[in-house]
């Protein structure tokens, strides 16, 4: 058989591979690297956003050319508690993604291409043509599991102009002084200039569905109860993010038969926020200090840093399982009301996914927001087999 064209092929443009990529064309400039991007551009229609404390100095010095927006602070909004935070906050805007990812892969950024079926060394395109590599990497989104039970965080968001000044000085992330519905709602609004929002409507739901014209009405709604007269929608984005409740990881690794994955494909991501970037930053940063990129050295790489992930992630998901499991869906508010009136390092370090021993009890001491028997047998359900023996409608 020929020698392989590629040293590395990314199937998939989302954040996770072009991290990879740009971090490797830096370390490695002479690696013979190649993007598979399904649509027009990488990336897509997203806003990435990060709290300051999610990264080191060195990480937020590297990710300085791809942010878009920072602020110092960010706010939230519960019906019995508000809070300003002295956080810092930052977003990257998919635009300036994908421009950097143009700009640094030229042609070796292959756009409208799309994928029949890969492997850990090949690719096979839907025209025919089949590109061989020492290694693959999928990072093409998250896929349905048996081995995984998940909630979900359905979203819709519209970046929007408006009529006059909106005043706001710093982000919204949470407004959950709106009508709660079947799960947890909320309202993310990020203020981009003095006249430009990005309005969100989020649920924290059972089922990965969005119902597109719902959430925009509730958009709608949300901009005219603050006087807010939109004159133009600049752009809208939208998705479900996994919520991770419970899990067999090495089965769920074992289905993956040697493949290479990244970002949400291989599970990485705050298991309660959904946030992605800090795991995207720190693979990419692990991958790009490998010597050897064979197919097997990188899904061995990988694996590991996973499962390194999965056994830190173990109380966050506990906390996932109280706030689907324990309780009536449209009190899930009362969790996370809870939950910001803890002291601010304590929920930086939660974002950042470093709990200590101690912030860990203090998160559960007192009376629970949710039912106490209800809050026990959430902590009993530790596995998808567990919960599908229940009567809770969650799906695995």
């Amino acid at each position: 058989m020929n020698a392989p064209d590629h040293d590395l092929i990314l199937v998939g443009g989302g954040l996770a591979n072009g991290l990879i990529a740009l971090r490797l064309i830096q370390a490695q400039p002479g690696l013979r690297l190649l993007m598979l991007e399904s649509e027009r551009r990488p990336g897509g229609e997203h806003t990435w956003s990060f709290h300051e404390g999610d990264l080191s100095a060195a990480q937020h010095a590297w990710l300085a050319p791809l942010v878009g927006r920072r602020w110092s602070r960010h706010r939230v909004i519960f019906p019995d508690r508000e809070r300003l935070l002295n956080g810092g906050y930052a977003s990257i805007f998919s635009r300036d993604f994908a421009r950097v990812l143009e700009e640094a892969l030229g042609d070796r950024l292959w756009t409208d291409t799309r994928v029949a079926q890969l492997s850990a060394d090949s690719v096979e395109l839907e025209d025919g043509r089949v590109l061989r590599a020492n290694a693959v990497i999928d990072g093409r989104g998250p896929i349905d599991s048996a081995h995984l039970t998940l909630g979900y965080q359905a979203f819709l968001g519209r970046e929007v102009r408006l009529d006059k000044p909106h005043g706001l000085e710093e982000p919204i992330l949470m407004d959950a002084s709106v009508p709660q519905q079947d799960g947890y709602r909320f309202v993310y609004v990020l203020p981009f200039s003095h006249d430009t929002l990005l309005i969100e409507d989020t649920h924290y739901v059972d089922r990965p569905e969005v119902d597109a014209s719902h959430l925009r009405a509730h958009i709608e709604a949300y901009a005219r109860d603050r006087d807010w007269h939109i004159v133009d929608t600049l752009r809208e984005e939208s998705g479900v993010l996994p919520i991770t409740l419970a899990g067999d990881f090495d089965s769920f690794w074992q289905s993956a038969q040697g493949q290479p994955r990244s970002g949400l494909r291989a599970g990485l991501f705050h298991p309660t926020t959904g946030y992605s970037l800090p795991q995207a930053m720190a693979l990419a940063e692990c991958i790009a200090e490998l010597g050897d990129l064979d197919a097997a050295s990188l899904f061995q790489t990988i694996h590991a840093f996973a499962a390194c992930e999965w056994r830190r992630q173990g109380y966050f998901r506990l906390l996932n399982r109280m706030l689907f499991l324990a309780g009536r869906p449209e009190r899930r508010w009362q969790v996370m009301q809870r939950f910001y009136g803890l002291s601010e390092p304590l929920i930086e370090r939660f974002y950042a996914g470093r709990l200590t021993p101690a912030d860990k009890a203090r998160i559960l001491i007192g009376k629970p927001p949710v039912p106490l028997g209800e809050a026990l047998k959430a902590v009993w359900l530790n596995s998808p087999q567990k919960i599908a023996s229940t009567s809770f409608g969650i799906r695995t």
